[in-house]
């Protein structure tokens, strides 16, 4: 979502925005996409309310220099507007981000779903491609030749024994019961989701994605969690 006037292409800075529920996460893009600075990290703050995040995003970006925002949200995302927030402070709900954003930083700023931003810095663009991530919770994007199926958040449908995907697979499952059993959960999620969506590729990112040790399909690939934030430069392509 656009709240100002977008600034000129030539001397464009992304600073791209990853909050999720264990962290924060800040890193300025170049044109293409390319990083230009350190990925910077604080820990969600708790209660991790609107107010706390913002002043998160606030610390990270004061040494940075960037002409526009794009930022990734781990639930529903409707014009910049929240309607989600399963692992953040209720107080979320409804909250217009992209505007409380742009008033803190002065700049103009887009928001998405998370694990959307991730699958943009992630496919290829051909066929149908799905992207999930394993974090705090399980979040999920559609593609289907590089066009997004916005806001699927997968992780809210039954998976198994009367739980959703992110009650079995997100971290405080993992913690639960253990990376054994947690990974033998991933491999069920996985066939059933091929079964599910008939894709042609599987992205698998997030930071739990590095906890995955079971064989995955041939046409299964693990993403590195800065994913989502070097795919926040899509958000802004169509100027260009």
């Amino acid at each position: 979502m656009v709240v100002a006037n977008h600034p000129s292409v030539q001397q464009c800075h992304t600073l791209a925005v990853d909050i999720g529920g264990s962290g924060v996460k800040v890193m300025v893009l170049d044109l293409e996409g390319n990083p230009l600075s350190d990925r910077d990290r604080e820990p969600t703050p708790t209660p991790a309310t609107p107010d706390a995040i913002l002043a998160a995003i606030d610390r990270l970006a004061a040494d940075k220099s960037f002409e526009r925002i794009s930022a990734g949200f781990p639930g529903v995302v409707r014009e910049g507007v929240i309607e989600t927030a399963a692992n953040l402070d209720s107080s979320w709900i409804g909250f217009d981000l992209a505007t409380a954003l742009a008033e803190h930083l002065g700049k103009p700023v887009r928001v998405a779903n998370d694990a959307d931003i991730q699958g943009l810095g992630s496919i290829a663009g051909k066929g149908v491609e799905l992207v999930i991530t394993l974090g705090t919770g399980f979040g999920s994007a559609l593609f289907m030749n590089g066009r997004l199926v916005p806001n699927l958040e997968m992780g809210h449908h039954p998976f198994r024994k009367g739980q959703t995907y992110e009650e079995q697979l997100g971290r405080p499952a993992l913690d639960s019961v253990g990376k054994k059993r947690w990974n033998r959960r991933l491999e069920r999620a996985v066939e059933t989701l091929g079964h599910l969506f008939n894709y042609d590729c599987l992205y698998i990112g997030g930071g739990n994605a590095k906890k995955i040790d079971v064989d995955l399909p041939a046409n299964t690939k693990i993403i590195p969690n800065v994913t989502g934030l070097l795919g926040g430069i899509a958000l802004w392509k169509e100027w260009e």
